[in-house]
């Protein structure tokens, strides 16, 4: 759990925060600068003190380059805001895709997340746990995908600014918490999570 809530923590809630903050102070092209140099900042630091950098940290830094540059390029913030609709959709597409081959896309980055060998990774449940995880991170970014695009098309950009960092966050943490929630369940199951007995007080 402290895993997954740090991993969430550096690669999306404090971009996010960031991000807004910046755009109500600032405006939107020193927000997007910010958040780009935030990630960076975060995967140099990890180097630097030999922690081992997360995939999601990884693929959050390459998905904010890409639409950063893009966007700079043709001078328009409306891409900015049209790329991640476009990457969620690719994402979930991707998920669902990988669900054909031996390893879905949850097996690959499970190890960010909880020490994994080979025979965790072979057994049953373990492999039943990564595949309903796939499907459901993959349904997630369909999702938000759609009601992105609906938002970006129906409202003004403060508006839609703040209501996609907050819907956005909240739809992270509550998948966080069901993926938790499931991993724990077939932790127990599989003797993974060992519950400490107490020890009887003496007289």
């Amino acid at each position: 759990m402290r895993r997954v809530a740090l991993s969430l923590l550096i690669a999306c809630v404090i971009p996010a925060t960031l991000f807004y903050g910046c755009f109500r102070v600032y405006g939107v092209w020193t927000a997007i600068i910010v958040a780009m140099c935030w990630s960076y900042g975060a995967i140099a630091w990890r180097a630097l003190t030999g922690r081992r950098t997360s995939g999601l940290l990884l693929l959050t830094a390459l998905l904010i380059t890409a639409r950063t540059a893009i966007s700079l390029a043709a001078g328009s913030t409306f891409l900015y805001f049209l790329q991640p609709i476009i990457s969620d959709a690719l994402v979930g597409t991707a998920f669902l895709v990988s669900l054909a081959t031996a390893r879905p896309m949850v097996a690959r980055l499970a190890g960010d997340f909880y020490p994994m060998d080979d025979e965790l990774h072979l057994r049953p449940r373990i492999q039943r746990l990564f595949r309903n995880l796939t499907v459901l991170w993959a349904t997630l970014c369909l999702i938000k995908a759609g009601l992105t695009l609906w938002l970006l098309q129906s409202t003004s950009l403060d508006t839609f600014v703040l209501v996609k960092s907050v819907s956005a966050l909240s739809i992270n943490m509550l998948a966080a918490g069901a993926t938790i929630g499931l991993a724990v369940l077939v932790a127990r199951k599989e003797g993974l999570l060992h519950t400490v007995v107490p020890i009887p007080a003496t007289v």
